[in-house]
């Protein structure tokens, strides 16, 4: 049972610090990839599409721990 929770933390802190590292590289650029300058309403965009992105992994994550705290329950 030990591994399971230390695999699920695992996973979540990965998700936490990948979606921390794309936020920061949203808010600090001055200018995107296409070279359009950024203004706050376009980090803003950006930032939601990378929030979109976020809601799959976060929905498995959410059933994972519900899957893992049933199991616990149990034993």
């Amino acid at each position: 049972m030990r591994k399971s929770w230390f695999s699920w933390w695992i996973a979540t802190f990965f998700w936490i610090i990948l979606f921390v590292i794309g936020t920061a590289i949203i808010w600090i650029r001055k200018v995107d990839g296409a070279g359009a300058v950024q203004t706050p309403e376009l980090k803003l965009v950006a930032f939601i599409v990378l929030l979109i992105s976020f809601i799959i992994p976060l929905i498995i994550q959410a059933v994972w721990l519900i899957i893992k705290l049933r199991n616990s329950n149990k034993n």
